[in-house]
């Protein structure tokens, strides 16, 4: 993983309360969180010991559904 510089803002009793980053560290930061999400949604799907459906079927089941 790379080196992400940031800097806090802080509150009059010097608490952070916030940070500011460079758009590219904080892009990539995101889009690290979005793969660690998916490969957590990925894990609990197997932990499950459901069934798996193919694509085509899950989105024709959404698609069924009220709104």
């Amino acid at each position: 993983m790379s080196v992400v510089s940031e800097r806090y803002l802080v509150d009059e009793a010097g608490n952070r309360i916030a940070v500011v980053m460079n758009l590219d560290d904080y892009r990539r930061l995101l889009a690290e969180v979005e793969e660690l999400d998916a490969i957590r949604a990925y894990d609990a799907a197997k932990a499950s010991g459901e069934n798996p459906i193919p694509f085509t079927q899950a989105v024709a089941e959404l698609d069924r559904r009220p709104e």
